[in-house]
């Protein structure tokens, strides 16, 4: 019974570490400024979209855009998938 249930466990901790992101909360601050996102400013990486406080924000983002991504991830915070347009 035991030996089940650490099987189990270990099962659920590797599910969960693989679903990560179905966890992630949705993105509200600036990852640069930490400020309260503005929906209209954002700006697009790696399939990803990431809101931000200001625009001045964009440009320092844009410099490093890894370390802005892998802060969020560490927060627990997934940005946004960009959500293509078909054309008719």
């Amino acid at each position: 019974m035991k030996k089940i249930i650490m099987s189990m466990t270990v099962i659920l901790i590797f599910s969960l570490t693989l679903a990560g992101s179905v966890f992630a909360e949705e993105q509200a601050n600036c990852p640069v400024m930490g400020g309260k996102i503005n929906k209209e400013i954002y700006a697009d990486h790696d399939g990803k979209r990431v809101y931000f406080c200001c625009n001045m924000c964009i440009d320092t983002f844009k410099k490093d855009p890894a370390k802005y991504i892998e802060k969020m991830k560490k927060d627990g915070i997934d940005p946004a998938a960009i959500k293509s347009v078909t054309k008719p």
